[in-house]
């Protein structure tokens, strides 16, 4: 990975254009992964409902959320049919798995709520730029509409999860929460070989 100027979500770490390049050599299993990357991402909404639904705010706005990534998978899955690509079993995400080894422990239930919305705040993030360089940079026409269609559809969603850590604790607090986490994910990013066979 390259160092860049942040990325216009914020990220300290830009992707190394070359994924791209890498990744659409190896387009089943990016797809593949993606549909699994929203399988997650809808699992894990609804994890968020159930074990914080005392906050009110959380339910209204994580709910859809959970249904437009089962929508994704959905559409994912039809897209992998389309090509006569087989759908691959799920990988180990190190990538997720670094960010949540990052998570601070032993803290009051407050803030192990922020920690959670920060964590899926930053995996969106990621999420999102690679899709924008997949709809700028990939070779296939039909490619680039399909991601440029998921960058718009999802590049809400991490300010949705900032948003709901700052209606539970104060957004001095988030914000100083969510820089750390920008440069432990650069720190992540930059260990991390480059691989073009996952989203992240």
């Amino acid at each position: 990975m390259q160092e860049h100027q942040k990325t216009k979500l914020g990220l300290i770490m830009a992707t190394d254009p070359r994924w791209v390049n890498i990744a659409e050599m190896n387009i089943g299993f990016i797809l593949s992964d993606h549909a699994w990357c929203e399988q997650k991402a809808a699992t894990t909404g609804i994890s968020l409902i159930v074990k914080y639904a005392h906050y009110p705010q959380i339910v209204e706005e994580v709910t859809p959320i959970v249904a437009e990534e089962w929508g994704h998978f959905r559409r994912v899955l039809k897209e992998l049919k389309k090509r006569n690509l087989p759908f691959e079993m799920p990988r180990k995400d190190d990538y997720v798995n670094k960010l949540f080894a990052i998570e601070k422990r032993g803290l009051k239930p407050d803030q192990v709520a922020v920690e959670k919305l920060l964590i899926s705040a930053m995996i969106e993030a990621r999420s999102c730029e690679r899709f924008r360089l997949l709809s700028l940079h990939i070779q296939d026409e039909d490619l680039k509409v399909f991601y440029r269609e998921f960058m718009e559809s999802e590049a809400g969603h991490y300010h949705t999860f900032l948003n709901l850590a700052k209606s539970i604790l104060p957004a001095d607090y988030v914000m100083n929460r969510w820089n750390e986490y920008l440069v432990a994910e650069s720190d992540i990013m930059k260990s991390m070989e480059l691989r073009g066979d996952r989203i992240h």
